[in-house]
């Protein structure tokens, strides 16, 4: 075989490997944010193998991913688990979270136009057509309405750092079950979008910030904890 040849087949067994891992990361990152595989819960490689099909390589990549997602903690000589839920790491996760959205919901209002309000409009639309619950499909609308206002700030980086404070967010609201009123809800994002559209940024990033300050109090109080944040005043 030409060294062209060798080279290809060994790239191919690098992108099936990939390929495994992905499918293995999907499927594990689903379950924990989903609170199938419970906070605390052991992730021994083998088992996982089982249940997913595959070899112990891909498994360990995928573990490493979530790991670095903060989802999954690997313990030295003891495995992985699912990372614990704590009103301390809830702080910690909302923190960062007050940080980055307003941030990129006052780059969405400086560059909001048409296309992006009817985007978003039709998408704030869909979510107040489902129940205000904790369902796959209501998170999936409601990821969706704030994503494409955080897509129209332009910032790639941003969203990487979003993306998965975003995710482990879910994971305390499906852990303690907390309904808001749906009323209340609206009456935020339609606040917070029409915001963008007015091109407001300072009303626009003071109402996300309020909005997220709202959710982390009433998780923090179901988990027995404080309130942690005060909402900004004008």
């Amino acid at each position: 075989m030409s060294t062209g040849l060798t080279k290809l087949a060994r790239a191919g067994v690098v992108d099936a490997h990939r390929t495994l891992a992905d499918r293995a990361f999907a499927a594990l990152h689903d379950s924990i944010v989903a609170g199938h595989l419970a906070p605390g819960e052991r992730l021994p490689i083998e088992e996982l193998g089982v249940a997913l099909g595959m070899s112990a390589m891909p498994i360990r990549e995928a573990l490493r991913r979530l790991d670095a997602a903060g989802l999954v903690e690997n313990i030295p000589h003891r495995g992985g688990r699912v990372t614990e839920l704590s009103i301390a790491d809830l702080a910690e996760v909302y923190e960062a979270r007050l940080a980055l959205e307003p941030l990129a919901v006052r780059r969405a209002a400086e560059r909001f136009g048409e296309h992006e309000a009817a985007v978003a409009t039709a998408r704030l639309a869909a979510l107040n057509e489902l129940p205000d619950d904790n369902s796959p499909e209501t998170w999936a609308a409601h990821t969706a309405f704030h994503f494409a206002l955080y897509d129209a700030g332009a910032s790639n980086w941003l969203l990487r750092l979003i993306q998965p404070l975003w995710e482990t967010s879910q994971r305390y609201r499906l852990a303690v079950r907390v309904a808001r009123k749906l009323d209340t809800r609206r009456a935020e994002h339609e606040m917070i979008l029409q915001a963008c559209i007015d091109h407001d940024a300072d009303l626009a990033a003071r109402s996300l910030h309020n909005h997220l300050t709202t959710t982390a109090n009433v998780v923090s109080q179901a988990m027995g904890g404080e309130v942690l944040f005060e909402p900004l005043r004008r």
